[in-house]
């Protein structure tokens, strides 16, 4: 319709330049235009006869616009376009020979309909005007003389590395356009922003073909599974599934974690409306110590279309560490001693507990099962240097008040979060939070709420209930029972605390996962989680959790686990002097793998002259060390690439050393799958598509509407070029423009009986 209108393709006014043709100056229209309002105002003001009001101007309006259209049109209105030479120029035509372009659709496959549109007319066209070029892409790109090397087996889709390859190789030679012909189903995570930066540089417009269905009819997909990196022993870990299906709206389906084969837990779950992304949370139990491969699947349906998308793996390294925690609490109260009796059939982590029995003493407890640590350690109390403090992996702050901290102490503990990547627990009391002064203290800034700016706000002697919010149901801290109804019922059976705190609102980005429900007030938050710099920061409003165990049945270990969760939770996710990471622990069908590592010392400032390798061990007893070097313009950061050449799990230990001596280790995990990246995101991607044409001043086709590329391929500013004019004065637009206005105003003296 646009073309019938305008003449020619809307991709033409995109590209094209506004002109007038007459050498008559610009000035002398605007001029004439004028001329001619004034003139027709005064014949229409000593001649309107019996019209009256707003009628006359309307008149004067409509006969003005048609004067002014003439005088346009006078002046030759035209589009001056860049239009590639004929016979000097290259056409780069790329086909998508991955796997998913074998998929059947309505017409046959998505290959065959690319062949069939290639070997039609499309290339025979585009080779009367241009050199055509033919590659085919997949995992790599290679070029074929022709359509009968096409094969659709491809193991995986790699758009952005197809292009910056052809742009590559045509760097000397006059590339005037790209036509791309692909479902966009790309699973290398998009294409890169420098390479469509690239490509606009040298102002190559990407044509796009697009192929298969948009949507699957019937299908449930894992789109995306989140699980921890990192874990303790024995942990209880949350995998986040996120699926997406179509014509399977309120069926019931089963979602699993398994490892080796062994379900770790596994969920009913009923499927939402097509297209709707869902999010399903599964617990389940990290077990012993090691590197592990966990399977995440939905159990196929009768009738799917793709049951290959029904499964993802994960990477979760459980590491053989046992965490440290320092207790710091201010007076003695029950909590201190129930707190430490959740370690005692707890082994995984240790904790050195301290606590001020008068104004200068202290009670010093368990320091001799820390590793490293003796019972003389911080006889003269709360650390004051790194080197003390900084070896623990967490730290728990009871009922103090914040001016026993001295501003050295508190800038440490600030910098134990915020550049050691710790954990702090703020518990309340009698000397806590705002009947401590914290919130007047640089303290403050880690605690996850607002703190109120009186005191009085400890209630000692108030019992008071507990109540799980949604963000609370989901997170592994409060999970007492892996089954998520019986976990809600078992948070409502708990006995009522001892006291409670009252404090403002949860900050921004800070999550209530427990919050307090006192008699005749309002609810308080209690249990408060939030993420600090490297660090983690949590809140338990409460110094009266010591209730739990003494009313509990004494084969309940409700209260115990509690704990033991919370200590888990401050301490899995704080770093080493060492880590390292890699973009995509599960690598599909792709070789490469990135690794990058941040070097620290002993005060957890970034080393930026550390020696760095990875020392990697895999499957048939692969071997290999990679040297990492330093990162430019990213201090204490070293990187490196390697290939991993066969399938299956690796682990690379990270190790750093600076003038002989160690810095630190650490363990990196990942795993190389082959033949499943096809298997994901089969439908077509015509938002991709769409974009990387819009981007780079081509256009989207579908396969019935490529019969125009060959035509409109010609307006490019790339290669080499010449200027043409496309005359716009005989435009049905306009002729249809000149016909309203005149019927317009006919039509209007003739209701007004002035014809």
């Amino acid at each position: 319709m646009f073309e019938l209108l305008f003449k020619y393709p809307s991709s033409l006014y995109h590209k094209g330049q506004f002109v007038f043709l007459t050498p008559w100056p610009l000035w002398l229209l605007g001029l004439g235009i004028l001329l001619a309002a004034g003139l027709l105002f005064w014949h229409v003001r000593r001649h309107h006869g019996m019209l009256s009001g707003i009628r006359p101007v309307a008149i004067w309006l409509l006969e003005t616009a048609m004067v002014a259209l003439i005088l346009f049109l006078l002046w030759h209105p035209a589009l001056s376009v860049a239009t590639l030479r004929p016979q000097q120029n290259v056409v780069a035509v790329l086909v998508d020979d991955s796997r998913s372009m074998s998929i059947q659709d309505a017409s046959g496959t998505r290959a065959a309909s690319a062949k069939s549109l290639l070997d039609g007319d499309l290339l025979k066209k585009l080779g009367e005007r241009f050199q055509v070029r033919v590659y085919k892409f997949g995992k790599d790109v290679e070029r074929v003389p022709d359509t009968t090397h096409l094969s659709g087996a491809a193991p995986a889709t790699r758009i952005g590395d197809a292009l910056e390859r052809v742009l590559a190789e045509s760097s000397s030679l006059p590339l005037g356009a790209i036509v791309l012909l692909s479902d966009g189903a790309d699973n290398s995570g998009g294409i890169d922003l420098d390479t469509v930066n690239a490509i606009r540089r040298q102002r190559i417009p990407v044509h796009t073909i697009g192929f298969g269905r948009e949507h699957p009819n019937r299908d449930v997909e894992i789109v995306d599974a989140i699980a921890p990196a990192r874990a303790l022993p024995h942990s209880k870990l949350t995998a986040m599934v996120s699926l997406q299906s179509y014509g399977l709206s309120g069926n019931k389906a089963r979602l699993s974690v398994r490892e080796s084969g062994k379900v770790l837990t596994s969920q009913d779950i009923t499927l939402k409306g097509d297209g709707q992304v869902q999010t399903e949370t599964l617990v389940f139990n990290g077990g012993d110590a090691g590197p592990k491969a966990l399977d995440v699947a939905v159990e196929p349906i009768s009738g799917e279309d793709n049951p290959d998308n029904n499964r993802v793996t994960r990477m979760v390294n459980v590491e053989n560490r046992k965490p440290k925690i320092f207790y710091f609490e201010g007076e003695p109260r029950w909590d201190y001693k129930f707190i430490g009796r959740a370690l005692d059939d707890f082994p995984d982590i240790q904790m050195a507990r301290m606590v001020r029995t008068t104004e200068n003493k202290f009670l010093r407890q368990d320091f001799d099962k820390v590793d490293g640590m003796g019972q003389k350690d911080m006889e003269e109390g709360f650390p004051s240097k790194p080197e003390e403090l900084f070896p623990f992996h967490a730290l728990i702050i009871g009922s103090v008040e914040a001016s026993y901290f001295t501003p050295t102490q508190q800038q440490l503990i600030r910098d134990f979060v915020d550049r050691r990547g710790g954990g702090v627990l703020f518990l309340g009391g009698r000397a806590s939070l705002s009947d401590g002064g914290y919130q007047n203290s640089p303290l403050a800034d880690l605690i996850p709420v607002s703190l109120l700016p009186n005191k009085g706000t400890f209630h000692q002697t108030t019992f008071t209930g507990e109540e799980l919010t949604n963000e609370g149901a989901q997170s592994v801290i409060t999970r007492l029972d892996d089954d998520p109804t019986r976990n809600t019922e078992r948070w409502k059976k708990m006995p009522a605390m001892a006291s409670f705190q009252e404090v403002g609102q949860e900050k921004p980005g800070a999550t209530v996962l427990l919050r307090a429900n006192p008699a005749g007030r309002r609810k308080q938050p209690l249990l408060v989680t939030e993420n600090y710099g490297r660090g983690r920061t949590m809140l338990f409003a409460t110094g009266g959790a010591w209730r739990w165990p003494m009313w509990l049945d004494h084969k309940d270990r409700s209260a115990y686990v509690f704990w033991q969760q919370i200590f888990r939770y401050l301490t899995t996710d704080t770093p080493g002097q060492v880590t390292s990471s890699t973009p995509k622990p599960v690598i599909a069908d792709d070789t490469r793998v990135p690794i990058r590592v941040e070097v620290r010392d002993k005060e957890y400032k970034l080393v930026t002259n550390a020696n760095v390798q990875a020392r990697i061990s895999g499957p048939e007893g692969a071997s290999a060390t990679v040297e990492l070097r330093p990162v430019p313009m990213e201090e204490g950061v070293y990187a490196g690439e390697w290939t991993a050449d066969k399938p299956g799990s690796y682990i690379a230990e990270i190790i750093a050393g600076h003038e002989q001596q160690e810095i630190g280790r650490d363990v990196l995990t990942f795993r190389r799958e082959d033949g499943v990246a096809e298997n994901f995101h089969t439908s077509q991607n015509r938002e991709l598509l769409e974009k990387l044409s819009q981007q780079t001043g081509g256009r989207y086709y579908r396969p019935d509407q490529a019969s125009k590329l060959a035509s409109e391929i010609s307006y490019s500013e790339a290669g080499i070029t010449t200027r043409e004019t496309r005359d716009l004065w005989d435009m049905p637009a306009i002729f249809l423009l000149a016909m309203g206005v005149r019927a317009c105003e006919w039509l209007l003296r003739r209701k007004w009986g002035v014809v």
